[in-house]
């Protein structure tokens, strides 16, 4: 269960190589996180981070797990929580695409959208439907302000997110009053392995400081995150623009 801080005692992690929610893992762990399982494609970087973990002195699993294949998900997942209750599933995986190429490969805009949304409606679903059963949990769901509104440079990314977040939002509503708490958590750029060599947006932030927010949100049992704050009132501000301006701005 929860500590009296509505922290997670344990956790299992879709995306377990993912650096935002590796960065939240060490945070929690510092904190009173005991038992965490890292679900996701079996890798060296998947063994790599749970050995990181272990060193800290979790207790850590792995378990196989592929977004791509959501007849599987029901299984996977199953099999994580027959072993105990999970307090926190954290939805964590995602790929960014190559816009350029992918507009010219429709298949590998596909792959994204499957991904990135997809896979996590089905994954998403399996999750809440466990954590519902137990009678308590959270599901923090990695979303992004791309999602906020469409933009030319990377449109196939930003519906998918899009897609993510009006799923995560409409779960959060389902599951109101389930004891079942849903986070949606919108970074902005952040600095990671997956925007290397990228022109660095206004606002960015890092995988420590998204992992600082969604502890603060967990504690306030917060709906929406925003990292850093000050992009709830810009993307307010970005989502109302005419459309003609907001075409020509240099985004």
């Amino acid at each position: 269960m929860k500590d009296a801080f509505g922290l997670p005692q344990s956790l299992l992690v879709l995306g377990g190589t993912s650096e935002i929610a590796l960065a939240t893992v060490r945070r929690l762990v510092a904190r009173r996180t005991r038992t965490v399982w890292l679900a996701g494609r079996p890798s060296p970087a998947l063994e790599a981070a749970a050995e990181e973990l272990r060193g800290l002195g979790a207790e850590v699993r792995t378990a196989a797990f592929d977004a791509l294949d959501p007849e599987s998900h029901e299984a996977a997942l199953g099999k994580v929580f027959a072993e105990g209750d999970i307090d926190l599933v954290l939805l964590a995986f995602g790929v960014l695409g190559d816009q350029a190429h992918d507009e010219r490969e429709p298949l590998n805009a596909v792959r994204v959208a499957q991904t990135n949304y997809t896979g996590a409606v089905s994954a998403g679903l399996v999750a809440a439907r466990s954590l519902q059963a137990q009678g308590h949990g959270s599901l923090v769901v990695l979303s992004s302000v791309a999602g906020e509104r469409a933009r030319r440079a990377n449109f196939i990314y930003g519906s998918s997110k899009a897609g993510l977040d009006a799923f995560a939002q409409g779960l959060g509503d389902a599951l109101h009053g389930t004891g079942v708490h849903v986070m949606v958590v919108r970074p902005g750029f952040v600095r990671s392995r997956m925007t290397e060599g990228m022109a660095e947006a206004p606002l960015a932030t890092t995988p420590e400081a998204v992992a600082t927010a969604i502890e603060l949100g967990l504690r306030r049992r917060s709906e929406t995150v925003w990292v850093p704050g000050a992009l709830r009132v810009v993307m307010s501000a970005v989502r109302h623009l005419p459309r003609a301006v907001f075409r020509r701005l240099p985004v």
